[in-house]
């Protein structure tokens, strides 16, 4: 188990990211391709990024490179995860390209003495051979994460839905609470399941929540207590339908969309809205607020999640797309 300790001042400095990680979800996609477990969730991904790597001719670089220094267990080295990927890819990597050589040496030993570090892996001290597999991680992500962007992102959305009404209702107390079910605020500590036993003194440091995509099965920590604390977050994942509507044309969900109570759900779910929410702003009953949101989840427009004892819906990017096309026409009709 992990603990993480809050002091007063810590609890002032809370802070949810705003979008996807790139070197954050470069790692846990990584560990996707070593792990069965959550697969179901990542099949169409899985299936397609194995493909376009194979394509692009990556699949060697991933295999010998990149998952040696990405293992599964319960260490990777720190500097793979800078602070700065929170200002996007680049900055990330920039950050990786400036890690002191000293430091770099002794993470490496750290993951030798751990997993297994490949024979060559020192050769990332030096600056050309750092280089090089900064390069390799960009293509990786170029291949890997980025079509998924739009998809990724929109989760994250969800997710950030959730959190802020969980701080809204009960303020940090309320947010820390409600992290589970990998988490359990007992004030002031946070309890984290983890591979391993260790506390984590914030020391009015704050933390910073890093909702992942790819992360499955638990949240992850930097290992180095004295680098800035941070937590990778599971999002939350709907389980795959199974029933024969699957397996339909899917011109038959967005047919069904056409009607002014749906143009109202799907613009009150701008902002998120809980199905009472939504039914309340269509003049409609909980129970067709219901079907309608499950006719506009199945058209990928918006995607549901459970808060408390309320479902909370959120746009996707098609959604929101569609919302922003229908409001250009009503505009240019206006004109």
């Amino acid at each position: 188990m992990l603990r993480i300790h809050f002091t007063d001042a810590d609890l002032a400095r809370v802070h949810v990211a705003s979008r996807p990680d790139p070197l954050w979800e470069i790692f846990f996609s990584l560990i996707r391709f070593q792990r069965r477990r959550g697969l179901w969730s990542y099949a169409a991904w899985h299936r397609t990024t194995r493909a376009a790597l194979h394509g692009e001719g990556l699949a060697p670089a991933v295999r010998n490179v990149l998952l040696p220094l990405y293992p599964v267990g319960t260490y990777f080295p720190d500097f793979l995860t800078p602070g700065e990927a929170s200002e996007g890819l680049e900055a990330g990597l920039d950050a990786i390209l400036g890690v002191p050589r000293r430091r770099v040496l002794r993470e490496l030993r750290i993951l030798d003495r751990v997993s297994g570090a490949p024979t060559w892996a020192r050769q990332l001290a030096d600056d050309e051979a750092r280089r090089e597999f900064v390069r390799t991680i960009r293509t990786y992500h170029d291949v890997a994460i980025l079509p998924h962007s739009d998809h990724i992102q929109a989760h994250v959305d969800a997710d950030r839905s959730l959190r802020a009404r969980a701080l809204l209702d009960g303020g940090t107390d309320g947010l820390l609470a409600g992290l589970g079910p990998y988490m359990r605020w007992r004030r002031p500590t946070l309890e984290v399941d983890y591979a391993e036993d260790r506390d984590l003194y914030l020391q009015g440091r704050g933390l910073t929540l890093v909702p992942s995509y790819f992360c499955w099965g638990g949240p992850v920590s930097l290992a180095d207590s004295g680098l800035p604390p941070v937590l990778a977050y599971p999002l939350r994942h709907a389980a795959p339908r199974t029933d024969d509507a699957d397996a339909q044309d899917c011109r038959a969900p967005l047919a069904a969309l056409l009607g002014g109570t749906r143009a109202v759900i799907l613009q009150a779910t701008a902002t998120g809205a809980t199905t009472s929410e939504l039914a309340r702003a269509a003049g409609v009953s909980v129970a067709s607020a219901t079907r309608h949101t499950t006719v506009l989840r199945d058209a990928g427009l918006l995607v549901s999640h459970r808060h408390g004892q309320a479902v909370l819906h959120t746009l996707t990017p098609t959604g929101a797309a569609l919302l922003r096309t229908g409001v250009r026409n009503r505009q240019a009709r206006q004109a």
